[in-house]
């Protein structure tokens, strides 16, 4: 008989997700159908004391109910020491917040399984981590530094600008070579923040689709196609990108097969990479979605898969 596990999710309020679409609430209901026990916590109800990590949180079941969807128990104050798994699932954005929720369970991990490798999570954000295979991703540049960006600008014509720790395709431009907002961006982007920007190339084969692959243990094991509204650069679905099923090309096997075996030295045991037009955009390990939209057009249930990479590590 399998190994029962204790399992804490960190994660956004449970209330507020969309049981259609959140890929936690798929792990979760996987978790729950093997016999895993789990407890549901805020990243803000985190604490580090004495080399000790609590987190006050609450035993959880859940349902495919709307309205409906989780039971909470008493809340306890929770040694995370004592559990088997931690699924580190909340949202981005990748602020400072972020980067010391890893810092904390780092003094877990890897008695603990943190889900994915905090360190690694903390050394790979999504828009950084892609640098590392220049040859697999369009021309980009990253910078704060104007002169640059208005050199690559004169290069490129067509470019994107983004933020460089944004998500959900928040702050994301297309900027044509006539356009004459760049200046004016660039002064809004870096009265906000110090960080640098994203520039890159466009690439128009966006307009047919930015290709979400899951990739567990480095393996590429499904994809679902994301297309822009009309009008929109963007392909995210929290902006009105529509998904489609597909599948994947020559090319696409060998961007995975490249960046895999990194993916899972890392301990990145569940991984969501962005492709357009052959074109490796981003890395994504901090929260990966997709994984209900890849079950409803290819009936492909990949949280199986997770949990099976997570039960393997775990001895279970």
């Amino acid at each position: 008989m399998a190994k029962t596990l204790k399992v804490a999710v960190q994660m956004d309020p449970i209330e507020s997700i969309n049981i259609d679409a959140d890929s936690t609430f798929a792990l979760m209901l996987e978790a729950q159908a093997r016999g895993h026990a789990q407890w549901h916590y805020h990243v803000r109800d985190l604490a580090l004391h004495g080399g000790r990590v609590t987190a006050r949180a609450q035993p959880v079941t859940v349902q495919r109910v709307k309205g409906a969807h989780w039971t909470f128990g008493a809340e306890e104050e929770l040694d995370l020491a004592a559990v088997d798994v931690v699924l580190m699932r909340q949202d981005p954005p990748f602020d400072m917040a972020y980067i010391t929720a890893t810092h904390i369970l780092e003094h877990i991990h890897p008695k603990t399984l943190v889900v994915n490798d905090p360190a690694s999570v903390r050394n790979a954000p999504e828009k950084l981590f892609v640098t590392h295979f220049p040859d697999l991703m369009p021309v980009t540049l990253v910078t704060a530094d104007r002169r640059q960006i208005m050199r690559f600008r004169e290069t490129h014509g067509d470019i994107i600008i983004k933020p460089l720790f944004g998500n959900g395709g928040a702050g994301v431009f297309h900027l044509r070579p006539d356009d004459p907002n760049l200046n004016a961006l660039v002064e809004m982007f870096t009265e906000r923040s110090r960080e640098p920007l994203v520039v890159q190339k466009y690439v128009p084969e966006v307009r047919q689709g930015d290709k979400r692959i899951i990739l567990v243990e480095g393996v590429a094991l499904g994809a679902i196609n994301r297309v822009p509204a009309a009008g929109e650069a963007r392909s995210n679905m929290h902006v009105g990108g529509r998904p489609e099923k597909t599948t994947l090309t020559e090319r696409e096997r060998a961007i995975c097969a490249a960046i895999g075996p990194e993916l899972k030295r890392r301990g990145m045991i569940f991984v969501g990479i962005d492709v357009i037009g052959g074109y490796l955009t981003e890395i994504n390990v901090t929260s990966p979605t997709g994984l209900q939209e890849v079950a409803r057009f290819d009936g492909v249930h990949l949280e199986r898969a997770i949990w099976d990479a997570i039960e393997a590590r775990r001895g279970a």
